[in-house]
């Protein structure tokens, strides 16, 4: 009875140590969520009440013609180059992202621990540094405005090789030599043994660069010159749903609309697969 007594304080003391935790993580996820809220509700504002001396959290009409003026714009094909170009380059960035893991992890050669620390130190170069250099690379060989231009560059990804290395860390190293016994060779232990193992940082791995892909401004912005390769984020930067003094006003609804429907895919892929990529994130600090 005594020691259920202990353990219950001792849970109960814990449970109140952890609040002022839990109450400043809940302070700044509502800091985070306010412009998306502010976001969703003005797409929904009728241009009366999008500019108003006071915060409106709600509009007090609820409209649809935001909606209805971005897609009188070419959205939809904006949405398919997008989807297109997000969904390859994801496809390609985690599978090259698994092998070159793998290979990180459980090959050895000389030179593994150097290359590993400048993928690493890749990730300290900002894509300006790179991205004039990149681009006249693809102009000389002719490579623009078309899908592969876009989605070249995103393929490799260091996050991507990152997330892998450290999950293949964790692994035991007896099923790799049970596989090895049953005469496998690598790519096969890697194919057959690792990757069917690699669920979560896979994932993980998948929503990140996504989203990356999908949110992707400048570099498509630069190697696009006709409207028909436009991506979501280009062509909703460049939209102007009104021409006119009150440009500014009468805007401000249709491009919250538009940002709000760029948002929706990402959102729903991290919801549904928000547990994977928690665990597939957490794993990668089990084993440096």
């Amino acid at each position: 009875m005594l020691i259920s007594l202990r353990r219950a304080l001792r849970a109960r003391k814990m449970a109140l140590i952890d609040i002022p935790i839990w109450l400043t993580g809940l302070l700044f996820a509502a800091f985070w969520i306010a412009p998306f809220i502010w976001m969703v509700s003005t797409s929904f504002k009728p241009p009366k009440e999008v500019m108003t001396p006071y915060v409106e959290w709600l509009p007090h009409t609820w409209v649809l013609s935001n909606y209805a003026k971005v897609f009188e714009s070419p959205i939809a094909s904006w949405a398919l180059n997008s989807l297109i170009v997000a969904v390859t380059a994801t496809a390609f960035g985690v599978g090259l992202g698994a092998m070159a893991g793998f290979a990180l992890a459980r090959l050895h050669f000389p030179g593994k621990g150097l290359l590993f620390g400048l993928l690493l130190a890749s990730l300290m170069i900002p894509t300006e540094m790179s991205i004039i250099p990149l681009f006249i690379a693809f102009l000389k060989v002719g490579l623009v405005d078309n899908y592969p231009a876009i989605i070249l560059p995103s393929v490799a990804s260091v996050i991507s090789v990152y997330i892998f290395r450290q999950f293949f860390l964790s692994l035991p190293a007896e099923l790799e030599d049970a596989a090895a016994i049953d005469g496998a060779n690598r790519f096969q232990i890697f194919s057959l043994v690792a990757l069917p193992l690699a669920r979560s940082p896979a994932i993980a791995t998948t929503i990140l660069l996504f989203t990356a892909n999908w949110n992707a401004f400048l570099w498509p912005l630069l190697i696009t010159f006709t409207d028909k390769m436009k991506t979501m984020p280009v062509g909703l930067a460049m939209y102007a749903p009104v021409i006119g003094a009150h440009t500014q006003i009468e805007g401000f609804g249709p491009a919250m609309a538009g940002v709000t429907l760029l948002t929706i895919p990402s959102v729903l892929l991290f919801i549904f697969l928000q547990n994977y990529f928690i665990e597939g994130v957490t794993r990668t600090g089990i084993k440096g």
